[in-house]
């Protein structure tokens, strides 16, 4: 495919998508990877859009197609690592997310699923790593402060979690006094 007809490939599926068509899309990019097995575009959306119509199976092996096709690319392993972790695949997760974070160790989103997926798997100390780098690379975001409070109370460290609802009150004070009604550490012990 030429890269003229490529660009109006990906136009086209633009225009569908926006209008609501979205097996339409699909049918669009099967034709381009028809063309090109390893269009990277093509095999991103296609896994976007049966995410989006539920065929997560579907999209997971669009994702593992496009990390084999573009295997030092962060997003497409954070994309897999991502979906992984929502199918309850957490091995697979925790492997795309840390290639995504060996690939581009300012990821912070790659961060934060690693810490998600570590979390479920209950292995809480490699889930402090993960959410300290989180933090440190989004300091204003709640989310990996929200986690890494969890964390700590589920360590049994609820000094620890108290020093982050206090950190979290100064720039999000919804998120700090939701923590205290999950762990119990009000205003004066925090």
């Amino acid at each position: 495919m030429s890269s003229l007809n490529h660009l109006f490939a990906r136009w086209q599926v633009r225009a569908l998508l926006v209008a609501g068509q979205r097996q339409a899309a699909l049918d669009r990019l099967d034709g381009m990877l028809q063309a090109n097995a390893a269009d990277v575009y093509a095999l991103a959306t296609r896994a976007h859009v049966l995410a989006e119509l539920g065929d997560k199976d579907g999209a997971l092996r669009a994702l593992q197609r496009q990390v084999a096709a573009q295997p030092t690319a962060a997003p497409g392993w954070f994309n897999l690592g991502f979906l992984s972790e929502e199918m309850g695949l957490l091995d697979q997760a925790e492997a795309a997310f840390r290639r995504a974070t060996d690939i581009d160790p300012q990821l912070d989103r790659a961060w934060y699923g690693l810490a998600l997926s570590l979390i479920r798997q209950r292995r809480f100390d490699d889930a402090v790593v993960a959410l300290r780098k989180n933090t440190e690379l989004q300091p204003m975001s709640p989310y990996g402060w929200y986690q890494l409070a969890r964390v700590h109370v589920d360590r049994q460290e609820p000094e620890e979690a108290a020093k982050i609802i206090r950190h979290l009150r100064g720039f999000e004070p919804k998120v700090a006094a939701q923590l205290e009604r999950e762990t119990g550490l009000g205003t004066s012990r925090a």
